[in-house]
């Protein structure tokens, strides 16, 4: 099990705003080692419980409140990672575990007996929420990542765009997802991920920002369309 204890601080910019900053920050952080030329895809699996408890604490702005999902980053990949992003007032907490693409295949479906193999103390908690709690797939969410990295104060920079979902299929391992655009392909969701405090190049570079900083879920904007129409 993995843990990360952290800040964070979203804002919603234009694609020509993030060539700017992609640009500055280029020169003074090192880029996540899976960028390429145009950054890397991210698909995560979104479970919540039979009301949507998660989906409404976040709309409902709450101050603890978390998400659970499995993520991988290639729909090839024999394994992903079993997610928990828990949060109080302005700390966040993530932990997650890896697991075996035959494993989330079962979690995706609904089936969580696979949890109990693992022997960390992570996994029994996630398998004693999802089942106590009647935790179900919702809604896969895929989009573009572009990150940077600064070892000060584990400080992580991320650019996210074409953002797209599906509440149709829950097969994480899909080849082709039938999905929907959630954001206007000419705007990119900014995160600045820290701990404690954030060096002078990064806070000014936030500072330079026009808009105002947002609280922002890729879950619930996957989710918004359908919740409204209910």
């Amino acid at each position: 099990m993995n843990e990360v204890l952290r800040q964070e601080r979203k804002f919603l910019i234009t694609l020509e705003d993030f060539v700017r900053y992609r640009n500055y920050l280029e020169k003074f952080m090192l880029q996540d080692s899976h960028n390429g030329t145009s950054g890397y895809m991210i698909r995560s699996l979104y479970f919540d419980n039979l009301y949507d408890g998660d989906y409404y604490d976040k709309e409902d702005g709450l101050e603890v409140r978390r998400k659970i999902r499995l993520r991988l980053y290639d729909p090839k990949a024999e394994y992903a990672m079993l997610e928990m992003k828990q949060k109080t007032g302005a700390q966040q907490k993530k932990r997650s575990l890896k697991m075996t693409r035959q494993d989330a295949i079962r979690v995706s479906r609904g089936d969580y007996s696979p949890l109990l193999a693992y022997s960390d103390p992570f996994a029994a908690e996630c398998y004693g929420v999802m089942n106590y709690q009647c935790y179900r797939p919702k809604t896969i969410v895929q989009y573009n990542r572009k990150a940077f990295i600064a070892k000060e104060n584990q400080i992580r920079i991320t650019f996210d765009n074409q953002i797209t979902a599906t509440e149709c299929c829950y097969d994480i391992f899909a080849e082709n997802l039938n999905q929907y655009p959630v954001l206007d392909p000419f705007q990119v969701v900014l995160e600045v991920k820290y701990n404690h405090f954030l060096l002078n190049y990064i806070q000014d570079l936030i500072n330079s920002i026009s808009r105002s900083e947002i609280s922002v879920s890729k879950y619930c904007m996957a989710r918004g369309t359908t919740q409204m129409i209910r």
